[in-house]
């Protein structure tokens, strides 16, 4: 750009920006908004239009601390763009995905120029003047091609700018930092250590290989165009945690908030003693006001999602001189850069993939068992004079596989419950939509764990290409068994009558015969440790994850010897274990390198981390459940996230899918009606039952720390009187 047209764009673009700005101004002080709330909403904004502030305005009629004169913290980026950023994008989602969230995630992709700063409200619009000159000052020394270098350590991943690129930077920030501090008269820190553009930090460090190998599939080398791009943040919720409404809620007291989704709140953990369980204080972002609401309604935001962009100066000569102003000062929440729709290129997504097959072991705990419900005397509960099993309660099984010795031998190898086969097969359900092969599976004997291996193979689609191999050697430790003497398994045929896919062939490490009642701990975990050595050994020598299914003390005796770490001492071995939940998993990986499975990864898929017994359900699974009585049979309907996870829930509940109306959330309605209902016969959507309710949200808990879903059946007590009328009068 020549000198003169470099002064010609500066005259008029100033002469547009103060009538820009003091037209913003005039707007919201013709509305009749105070000038001191007039530029705080403005600098919330992010200065883009009249009406966006005074929707702001609006939204914070009743915030407290409206009137209070707390200025936005301010903070400038360097940006990649193009090729790079959908590159870096990729990386997010995949590391997120395998090796779970880190601090990395909370903030989009970006190199860090000016740490974050103060700026009064009144004075925003001169750090926009300090950015457009900072950038036409470096413009034309600004690097084509900036060279990033990767660096890892024990907690830290990311591209290093060195040499000279990084020199030309430092002086844009240094300029910007001056420019801000004569025109708006802040103190703003640039960045003068070592400029890098942050992969991944503070991750467990077992997922330090996972993470470089999936960094080595990004290539910096492309051609990108760079960004400044100025950021705020409300420096009143730095270390808040950050919340994002998925339903609306209405309040039902005074002191709750109004829910919309998409709203953001801010949560402060320290400041949580006088929330109910299910329920925590917040401050809303949209409104600006403080009270109760229910968790189970939001999900943990990032960090940055709640920052505003400001203003964007792209390096290009090429670049129009008023796009280079404004660029991107459209987008508000980070990462939306707005780069071209493309397909990404097939070689880049297949080194990604050649990052992420490779071998590993799977060890998984099975799905609550029927004792843990219903105590030591389940079997007398479930068990008639005659000696034959019924089902009092739902959460029992739908029947039991015959056994030689008859029922009694259920009594020490109980089976899992109803809710048991749901978990196994969500957790088989979860484990295909991650996309994990598994080429091999190796189960403890006791008959909750082949169940558990059965229904995650079936949601797997390979409950007939794989077997089921029966190793006894990875079965619980003994001692905690509380019959003293080794439990009585079905027998190979037994399981085959069953209707149980297992490998008659495969000989395993320990037999049943071997297991000692009284083993000592050291005895256990050398067990374990033979039987790991010789399932590594059978397994195939390709690509894919072998699948363990045992015991939550598997998921550290099993896995230690693969890391070659030493046994826990005792003690803290049972500590450990107690904390497990049911389908808890742990993922080992293979090390190329040295040629062993040598690093513990992410799982695959999250744990159900607590059961449907309990208060602390999560319902943003089932989203509601009602009950509508006949005189002859029972009938229900469940609201779910998801078809599959309808058909899961139908499955393990009632052993077939003709006893329930099924509404989904995404609107795919699924009807399943009752062939021995006369109200139902004929019918196609559950709309025209006359006892059919919807709920679309899910119930929070009562402020008392109880589910609510207990609350409504007072109301479903009413529906009830109706519909026995109702059935009366049909019969």
């Amino acid at each position: 750009m020549a000198a003169g047209e470099t002064q010609l764009y500066a005259k008029i673009s100033n002469k547009l920006r103060g009538r820009n700005a003091s037209s913003l101004l005039d707007s919201l002080l013709a509305m009749g908004f105070p000038t001191h709330t007039a530029f705080k909403a403005l600098a919330a904004t992010g200065r883009k239009t009249a009406e966006e502030a005074a929707d702001w305005l609006n939204g914070h009629c009743n915030d407290p601390s409206l009137d209070d004169p707390i200025p936005q913290e301010y903070a400038l980026f360097l940006c990649p763009t193009g090729s790079l950023l959908e590159n870096l994008q990729e990386f997010w989602r995949e590391s997120k995905r395998q090796c779970a969230k880190n601090r990395a995630h909370e903030v989009f992709p970006h190199v860090t120029l000016c740490d974050f700063f103060t700026c009064e409200d009144q004075k925003v619009e001169y750090l926009y003047e300090a950015l457009r000159r900072a950038g036409d000052r470096i413009l034309s020394s600004f690097p084509t091609l900036v060279p990033l270098v990767l660096h890892s350590s024990i907690s830290y991943l990311g591209f290093f700018i060195n040499d000279s690129p990084a020199d030309v930077i430092r002086e844009f920030a240094m300029a910007f930092a001056t420019e801000a501090s004569v025109l708006a008269d802040c103190t703003v820190k640039p960045c003068t250590k070592q400029l890098h553009l942050t992969l991944a930090h503070k991750f467990y460090p077992h997922h330090q290989r996972t993470l470089e190998q999936l960094a080595k599939a990004i290539q910096p080398s492309h051609t990108c165009q760079w960004t400044a791009a100025l950021y705020s943040r409300d420096m009143r919720f730095v270390h808040y945690q950050t919340l994002k409404a998925l339903f609306q809620y209405k309040p039902q007291n005074a002191d709750e908030l109004m829910l919309s989704p998409g709203d953001y709140i801010f949560v402060d953990p320290t400041q949580q003693e006088e929330a109910s369980e299910g329920w925590a204080i917040g401050i809303s972002h949209r409104t600006g006001c403080r009270g109760f609401l229910p968790e189970n309604y939001t999900e943990r935001a990032n960090e940055a999602d709640t920052w505003v962009k400001h203003r964007t100066y792209t390096f290009s000569l090429a670049m129009d001189l008023n796009s280079r102003k404004d660029g991107e000062a459209s987008s508000r929440k980070n990462g939306e850069f707005h780069t071209p729709s493309m397909s990404r290129s097939i070689s880049s997504i297949q080194a990604l993939q050649a990052t992420i097959v490779r071998r590993g072991v799977l060890v998984v705990r099975h799905g609550e068992r029927v004792d843990q419900v219903f105590g030591k005397s389940w079997l007398q509960q479930c068990t008639t004079t005659d000696g034959k099993y019924y089902r009092p309660d739902l959460n029992f099984p739908h029947s039991l596989p015959r056994r030689s010795n008859g029922i009694k031998d259920f009594e020490n190898d109980p089976p899992l419950s109803s809710c048991g086969i749901f978990q196994a097969r969500l957790a088989g359900e979860a484990l295909l939509n991650s996309g994990v092969r598994v080429t091999a599976v190796f189960v403890s004997p006791a008959l909750r764990c082949v169940q558990t291996a059965k229904y995650i193979l079936e949601e797997l689609k390979l409950e007939r290409k794989l077997k089921i191999r029966i190793e006894p050697g990875v079965f619980e430790w003994l001692k905690w068994e509380a019959s003293k003497a080794t439990p009585t398994f079905l027998t190979l045929e037994e399981l085959k009558e069953a209707n149980f896919n297992v490998d008659p062939d495969y000989r395993p490490a320990f037999p049943r015969c071997s297991l000692m009642p009284a083993e000592s701990y050291d005895q256990y975990v050398e067990r374990c440790a033979v039987s790991m050595g010789q399932i590594v050994n059978t397994c195939p020598q390709d690509m894919g994850i072998t699948l363990i299914v045992s015991h939550s003390s598997a998921l550290d005796s099993c896995t230690r010897p693969l890391l070659r770490l030493p046994p826990r001492e005792c003690g803290d071995f049972a500590q450990l274990v107690r904390k497990i939940p049911s389908l808890g998993m742990c993922f080992c990986e293979e090390n190329k390198e040295e040629g062993r499975t040598g690093s513990r990864a992410a799982e695959p898929a999250q744990a159900c981390q607590q059961g449907m017994r309990g208060c602390g359900y999560d319902y943003k699974g089932i989203l509601a459940l009602v009950y509508c009585e006949f005189e002859e049979h029972t009938k229900k309907h469940l609201i779910f996230r998801g078809i599959a996870m309808a058909q899961n829930f139908v499955t393990a509940i009632c052993g077939s899918t003709a006893l329930l109306g099924l509404i989904v959330e995404d609107k795919a309605e699924v009807w399943i009606g009752t062939p021995h209902c006369n109200m139902c016969a004929g019918l196609e959507r559950p709309e025209e039952l006359p006892h059919f309710q919807e709920l679309k949200s899910p119930q929070p808990h009562s402020r008392r720390g109880h589910p609510s879903i207990l609350v409504a059946q007072e109301a479903v007590t009413e529906d009830r009187k109706d519909l026995k009328v109702g059935a009366e009068r049909e019969k």
